[in-house]
Formats: structure tokens, C-alpha cells, sequence
């Protein structure tokens, strides 16, 4: 049995910036991690050569204070690398075409979007889902058509039925700070930083098998037997894992993560010589209606040499040759041209109308507790959603 200050279960952006809060505190605390790597949705592929692109969430902006606060800790802000102007690219009918305000507004009904307009003076986004609040804006057709391709885009999944009110936020920006960046080695290059921070011992390949209530704290018992207990404990991970971990210790909590949905996302990541490449650079592509929701591109750090992209296909289970097959359509290159692939499978929050009270019984029953939940899922689906949850559950339970 080893003992530390706090035990944190997930490698991700969560569980990382909550291990930083603790180590920063001068606590002494363990990063479980059940995957070979740290990072979770922070995914950036390298290889051999030192070439980089995301697997995962791609961008961050001078709005995300939690994160900037997270990456100047770990001493990464003269890191930062600002993304080239490049746009963004609509696929429709097999055809590439920049994804401008004057570009979307060709593919609208204008005659639809005018009757709709007069609603974006009375129409509030509380209690409804995003179909519910653009479609009103954009008018039924206009959304179906081209608004809720580019809204699912954003979270690699069908937006129609998150509330309006979790998937774009405003936020104060910070003037010193570049308005939208990532890091020289990729937005990983945070996390792998923050565990590297002193007080932090790292453990991956450790899946954690269960959760142990003890008379004083937590214990987690790993798939290989071992067992660490410490007075604070963090569950960084899927609701649905984290649910099983507490079904014997906190049932009532249990069910209420196990009652979160979930969607599974499939990314397939690819790097191609830029010279057998006809696509102009882009930031990304949003088809409409095609096999997958979006495609993101390292261009916004351009490389003389090479193009990396991470196309996020949806959970429908065609085979891996045939999702390459697609890609290289896309692109407009042969199958061989396409190297250095590599595929992930993963899950995102699939937020309903409701979540909101979800999480105030999430939040009800650690009242008090020095049992921590972090994530995704809470008050958003972005990075710095993550990071802010861990900072105020650090914030609750830090002083046992």
C-alpha cells in the first residue's frame, strides 16, 4: 500500500490541471493514468521525425484564463505558437469551398432567413436545445440543411439536442495573450508539463479496477492489484467509468454519472507530403452530410514539408481501409500518399436538456466530501470548462 495527499484517477487536461492545483499546494499526489499516454481528448500525434498535429481539441484563445493560468504554471508561455489566418473549408457535392460568412449565406434560403430574423430579438437560449434555439434564428430548412452540419462540427457529434447554452460561451479575454494559439509540440504539450510538475508522480498503463471508501479517505485498487490511498480523491475520467469505480462505494452518485450520455467519436489521423497535395491550406473541413462530421489540419502551423489531418468520423463502424478511402478523396490523393496513420476511438459528453440538474445532484451529493468530480460534463465541453472544474473542485476539497 502506498499513501500520498490525494489520488487522482484520469490523465487528461481534468486530471492534470487538478494534480497541478494539489502539487502547487504543496501536496503530494498521484496521476493515474489507464492509457500508455497522458493527455486524454489533448492529443498531440508526434512522430518519429518530430512532427506534430492534434488528434483532439485543437485551439485555445485568450479567453481560456484557467488554461493560460495552467500553462504559465508550468512555464510553457513563451511556447506559444499563433495560428496562421487559414480558413476553414465547407464540403459539398465532392467540392471544396472556404467556409466564409459570404459562403454560408449562398447555401441559406434567404426568403427562410428572413421571416426567421425577427426571433433573434426574443428568442433566449435557457431551456433549449440548440435545434430548438437556431432553428428558430436560421428558420427549420436552414438549419437542417447547412446550420446544424456546421454546429456538429464543433463537438463531432449531432449538436441538435445539446442546450443552447453549453456550446458557445463568451468569456473576458486577456490582452497579453494571443487571441486564438497552441503550443510548439501540440496542446499536450500542457499536460505532459503539468505532471512533470514536483510533488506529481505519474502512473500510466494503470487502469484503475475500484474505489474503496476508507475511515480515512480513498483507496484505489489497480487492475495489477496495487493499492494507494490518500485522504483526497479525484475522478477525472468518463462519466460512465467513473460511475462504475463508485458503484459500491456511492451508488445514488453512481447513477446519477452512469445517467449522462455519451457519444463515441472515431478519428482517424494521417500525414501527407505537401507537394502531392492540390487542397490549399485550411484551419479544417465541414462536410455536409458525409461519413464524417469534421476535419481538422495542422496547417495553422504551417510545415513546409508536411500536412497533417485528423478527420473525426461518425460512430457508425466502418472498417479502417474505408475511412482512409474516404479521406483520400477528400484530399484528392491517392490511398498510398496517405502515411504515418493512426486511429483513436473515444467518448464525448452528449449533454441533454436536464444536465443542468444533473450536475447540481452531482454536485449535492460531494457536498461536504472529499471525494472530487471532474471533466467535460459539467458546466461545458471545452478545454477550459475542464480546467475551471478542476480548479473550483480543488478549490472544495483541498484542505483535507
Amino acid at each position: 500500500m502506498e499513501r500520498y495527499d490525494a489520488v487522482v484517477v484520469g490523465g487528461g487536461v481534468s486530471g492534470a490541471a487538478f494534480a497541478w492545483q494539489c502539487a502547487r499546494a504543496g501536496k503530494k499526489v498521484l496521476l493515474l493514468e489507464r492509457e500508455p499516454r497522458l493527455g486524454g481528448c489533448l492529443h498531440s500525434q508526434r512522430t518519429s521525425a518530430g512532427y506534430w498535429y492534434e488528434l483532439g481539441a485543437h485551439t485555445c484563445y485568450n479567453s481560456y484564463a484557467g488554461f493560460i493560468e495552467l500553462l504559465e504554471g508550468a512555464g510553457l508561455k513563451g511556447r506559444l505558437l499563433p495560428r496562421a489566418k487559414v480558413p476553414f473549408a465547407l464540403l459539398k457535392d465532392g467540392q471544396l469551398h472556404p467556409l466564409t460568412p459570404g459562403g454560408v449565406l449562398k447555401l441559406l434560403d434567404l426568403w427562410e432567413l428572413a421571416r426567421s430574423l425577427p426571433a433573434a430579438f426574443t428568442a433566449k437560449k435557457d431551456g433549449q436545445t440548440m435545434y430548438g434555439y437556431y432553428s428558430r434564428l436560421f428558420g427549420r430548412r436552414n438549419y437542417d440543411r447547412v446550420m446544424g452540419p456546421l454546429f456538429s462540427a464543433v463537438p463531432s457529434q449531432s449538436a441538435d439536442p445539446i442546450p443552447a447554452d453549453m456550446l458557445f460561451k463568451k468569456r473576458s479575454r486577456r490582452k497579453d495573450v494571443l487571441r486564438s494559439f497552441t503550443l510548439d509540440g501540440g496542446l499536450q504539450t500542457v499536460v505532459d508539463a503539468a505532471a512533470r510538475t514536483a510533488g506529481v508522480e505519474v502512473a500510466t498503463g494503470a487502469p484503475a479496477r475500484t474505489v474503496e471508501k476508507t475511515p480515512a479517505g480513498w483507496a484505489v485498487v489497480t487492475e495489477d492489484g496495487r493499492r494507494f490511498e490518500a485522504p483526497v480523491l479525484a475522478l477525472a475520467t468518463p462519466p460512465s467509468a467513473a460511475a462504475a469505480l463508485l458503484q459500491a462505494a456511492q451508488p445514488e452518485l453512481a447513477g446519477k454519472l452512469a445517467s449522462i450520455k455519451m457519444s463515441g467519436i472515431e478519428t482517424v489521423g494521417v500525414v501527407v507530403e505537401a507537394a502531392r497535395l492540390k487542397v490549399p491550406p485550411v484551419a479544417g473541413i465541414v462536410p455536409i452530410d458525409d461519413a464524417f462530421f469534421s476535419a481538422v489540419s495542422r496547417d495553422t502551423v504551417p510545415d513546409p514539408r508536411l500536412r497533417g489531418f485528423a478527420f473525426h468520423f461518425r460512430p457508425q463502424g466502418l472498417p479502417l481501409e474505408q475511412k482512409l478511402e474516404r479521406i483520400a478523396r477528400v484530399l484528392g490523393v491517392a490511398r498510398a500518399d496517405l502515411s504515418e496513420v493512426v486511429e483513436k476511438r473515444g467518448l464525448m459528453p452528449s449533454p441533454v436538456l436536464g444536465h443542468e440538474q444533473v450536475v447540481a445532484d452531482i454536485d449535492r451529493l460531494l457536498a461536504g466530501g472529499t471525494l472530487a468530480i471532474t471533466g467535460n460534463y459539467f458546466g461545458g465541453l471545452a478545454i477550459e470548462d475542464c480546467v475551471q472544474r478542476s480548479k473550483e473542485e480543488f478549490g472544495r476539497v483541498g484542505k483535507a
